[in-house]
C-alpha cells in the first residue's frame, strides 16, 4: 500500500477511497460506451460506410460489454479487483488505439467494437456491486448510486467531448485521445483499490464489532440454483429492456436521430451531456430511495417514466422540447441500477452479487446490442428512427409492470439474503 493511501486510510474509512478509485474507473469506462454513438456520424463521413454497418460495430461492443459481466465476477473472485481492473483498462486502451487506424468494417467491429467492449465490460458490471457489498454493510444503495452516477458522469463528459473532437479533429484522433485517458486511469486504480477491509485492518462500514472480516467469494453452484428461480429471469428480462431502451436506442442513435430532426451534432451531444447531469442526480437519488423503499415499486416508476419519455421523443423538433426530453429521460437513464443490484443481493445473497449480477448485466447489454443493431437497420431502410423509439417506449412500460411481480426473497436457494 502506498504511503499516501496508508495516511488517508488511517483518517477515514478506507472503503470510501476504494469507492473513489472504482468510480473513476467506471467513469473512464463510459468513454468506450459513448464512443460508438458520439463518433457514428464522423466515421460515416470519413469512411463512407453505412449507418447499419457502423451500428454493427457498436452492437458488437455492447454485446461483448455485456458478456464480460459474468466473466468479470469470476475473474475478480479468482485474481482480485486490482489486477482485473488494470487488465481491463489496458485491453480497452489498446483496442481503442488500434481502432483509430481501422480501414475496413471488420476491423472496426473487432477493435472499436468487441475489444473495447470486452475491456469496458470487465469494470462496468461487477466492480461496483462487489465493492459495495464487500466494504459496506450499510449505505450499499447509496454506494451503488454513486457508481451509477459515475457512469452518468462518463456520459456527461465523453459524449460532447468526443463529438467535438470528431467534428474538429476527426474520429481517429478522438479515439487516440480516449485511449490515452483509459491508460492514465489505471494509475489511481493500482494505487487505491484493495480487495476487502481486512487488507487495511478494518471491517465493513456498519458491521458490528467482532464481525468476521474476509473476502466473501461466491458460493459454488450459485448460478445453477439461480437459473431455476423466476426472480433471476425477471431481473434478466427487465434489465434486458433497460439496456435496449438506454444504451441501445438512445446511447447509440440519439445524435443521429437529432440530426435527422434538424439539430447539429454539437447540439445533440450537448443534450446528451444535459441528460448526463440529470442522470447523475437521478441515480444518486435512486440509491438513496433504494435504501428506504421497495425496489420493485421503484422499478415500476422508473420504467414507466422512461417509456413515456421515449414515446415523446419522435415528436421533438425544437430546442425546448429537446431540453425537456434530456431532463426527463436523464432522471432515470440508469436509475434502475441501484434497485436491481439491491434485489439481486436480497434474493441471491450479498456474497453472490458479483457472479449473479454479472449475468443480469449481460442481459442488459444483450438487449442494448440487439436494439442498437435493429435501430440502425430501421434507420437505413425506413429513413428515420420513429418506429424504433415507439417500440422501445412500450417495452419499457411492460418491464415496469413485470418487475412488480417479482418475489423479493427466494428461500429455496439456500443462501443468506442481504439485510434489508
Amino acid at each position: 500500500m502506498s504511503a499516501l493511501a496508508t495516511r488517508l486510510g488511517s483518517r477515514v474509512f478506507y472503503g470510501w477511497l476504494v469507492v473513489l478509485a472504482a468510480a473513476l474507473v467506471i467513469l473512464a469506462a463510459g468513454g468506450p460506451r459513448s464512443a460508438s454513438g458520439a463518433l457514428l456520424l464522423g466515421i460515416e463521413a470519413d469512411t463512407g460506410w453505412s449507418i447499419s454497418d457502423i451500428a454493427l460495430a457498436g452492437a458488437a461492443g455492447l454485446l461483448l460489454l455485456g458478456l464480460a459481466g459474468p466473466l468479470s465476477g469470476a475473474l475478480i473472485d479468482r485474481y482480485g479487483v486490482r489486477r482485473v481492473t488494470f487488465a481491463a483498462l489496458a485491453v480497452c486502451s489498446i483496442g481503442m488505439a488500434l481502432a483509430s487506424a481501422a480501414t475496413a468494417v471488420w476491423q472496426l467491429v473487432l477493435l472499436f467494437g468487441a475489444m473495447t467492449g470486452l475491456g469496458a465490460g470487465l469494470v462496468s458490471s461487477s466492480l461496483g456491486p462487489i465493492v459495495a457489498n464487500r466494504w459496506f454493510s450499510v449505505r450499499r444503495g447509496l454506494v451503488v448510486g454513486i457508481f451509477g452516477a459515475a457512469s452518468s458522469a462518463g456520459q456527461l463528459i465523453f459524449f460532447p467531448f468526443l463529438t467535438q473532437l470528431a467534428v474538429t479533429q476527426g474520429w481517429r484522433q478522438a479515439a487516440l485521445v480516449l485511449a490515452a485517458i483509459l491508460a492514465v486511469t489505471a494509475i489511481p486504480a493500482v494505487l487505491l483499490l484493495r480487495e476487502s477491509p481486512a487488507d487495511v485492518g478494518q471491517r465493513p462500514l456498519g458491521a458490528p464489532p467482532g464481525a468476521k472480516v474476509e473476502v466473501q467469494r461466491a458460493e459454488p453452484g450459485i448460478m445453477r440454483r439461480a437459473i431455476r428461480t423466476p426472480a433471476f429471469w425477471v431481473l434478466c428480462g427487465t434489465f434486458f429492456v433497460c439496456g435496449a431502451t438506454s444504451n441501445g436506442v438512445v446511447g447509440q442513435h440519439f445524435i443521429a436521430h437529432a440530426v435527422d430532426h434538424g439539430f447539429t451534432q454539437t447540439a445533440a451531444a450537448n443534450a446528451l451531456a444535459l441528460m448526463g447531469v440529470f442522470n447523475f442526480v437521478g441515480t444518486i437519488a435512486s440509491g438513496w430511495l433504494t435504501d428506504r423503499y421497495d425496489p420493485r415499486k421503484l422499478l415500476l416508476v422508473y420504467y414507466t417514466f422512461r417509456g413515456v419519455s421515449l414515446l415523446y421523443l419522435p415528436a421533438i423538433h425544437d430546442q425546448l422540447d429537446m431540453v425537456g426530453f434530456a431532463i426527463l429521460f436523464g432522471l432515470d437513464y440508469i436509475a434502475t441500477v441501484p434497485p436491481t443490484v439491491m434485489l439481486t443481493a436480497d434474493v441471491f445473497g450479498r456474497r453472490n452479487v458479483g457472479i449473479v449480477y454479472g449475468w443480469i448485466f449481460a442481459a442488459h447489454m444483450i438487449g442494448a446490442a440487439i436494439l442498437a443493431w435493429v435501430a440502425g437497420i430501421i434507420r437505413t431502410h425506413a429513413g428515420d428512427y420513429a418506429s424504433a423509439y415507439i417500440a422501445a417506449g412500450f417495452l419499457a412500460v411492460m418491464a415496469g409492470v413485470v418487475a412488480l411481480t417479482m418475489r423479493r426473497r427466494s428461500p429455496d436457494l439456500g443462501v443468506a439474503p442481504a439485510a434489508a
